[in-house]
């Protein structure tokens, strides 16, 4: 027998057509996580689905699921899309893409759900190139937790507790190695300060320290990711002031 759910709120992170008239998508939803669903028929010029399912705009989502791929029936916007543009809205890109390569299906996260949106409101009011790459550290801090790899962050991989005048050398598989005097970061970590890990554990990243925290957190995604590159990460480097056009939001 089919599940059927009713107006459960969610996210579309990817679309990309699907048969002739459809479109296949990768949402997240609140309580039941990722999941894939078809809109039949949506691509037709006549679909009241016509320009609603698109990432970014929070909806209320209605489908039934019988096995791995779902079948959407119903979506209503359950606020205004999010005014994301130029180097914010890569970076929400950014976001989609790192929860499809990394969350299971049906594997319910409804604090990273939360969190999502946060990090989508703070891109579509950040300030500055700061305030963006903030946005994008914590978010990935919590998906971290969230996804069982979260940084060790007050104390050193012996147990001892980290003191913020301390130099590490933070090993993505075993945490911050304490550094002496002049001592170089063995290769595979990543040099960082005690007062960086202490301020991550409290959810916090000053401007100095974001270079630091980023290429941290960057070491530490790999290891879920793997040997393949995210496709937003290459795009975003290769061309940093352009917005992308429809032709990547489809996924083509």
């Amino acid at each position: 027998m089919a599940e059927r759910v009713r107006l459960e709120e969610g996210w579309v992170l990817h679309r990309r057509p699907y048969r002739e008239t459809s479109l296949l998508l990768e949402v997240l939803t609140a309580g039941h996580g990722r999941l894939a669903l078809v809109a039949r028929g949506a691509r037709r010029p006549r679909s009241a689905w016509q320009g609603l399912l698109q990432p970014f705009r929070l909806l209320l989502l209605s489908w039934s699921l019988r096995g791995e791929l779902g079948t959407l029936t119903g979506a209503e916007p359950a606020a205004p899309p999010l005014p994301l543009a130029g180097r914010a809205l890569w970076c929400g890109l950014y976001l989609n893409e790192l929860l499809v390569r990394l969350l299971h299906r049906h594997d319910p996260h409804p604090g990273l759900h939360r969190t999502y949106g946060e990090a989508l409101r703070g891109l579509a009011v950040a300030g500055g190139e700061r305030v963006r790459e903030r946005v994008l550290r914590l978010f990935e801090l919590q998906l971290l937790r969230e996804l069982g790899y979260g940084l060790l962050l007050d104390r050193d991989a012996g147990g001892a507790p980290l003191v913020p005048e301390g130099r590490y050398a933070y090993d993505p598989a075993r945490g911050p190695l304490p550094l002496a005097p002049g001592e170089p970061a063995p290769r595979g970590s990543v040099p960082v300060s005690g007062a960086l890990l202490l301020e991550l554990q409290r959810g916090r990243v000053g401007d100095a320290a974001l270079p630091a925290a980023k290429a941290l957190l960057r070491a530490a995604l790999g290891r879920c990711l793997g040997e393949r590159p995210l496709r937003s990460r290459e795009l975003f480097g290769a061309l940093p002031m352009v917005a992308p056009g429809p032709a990547l939001r489809e996924g083509a």
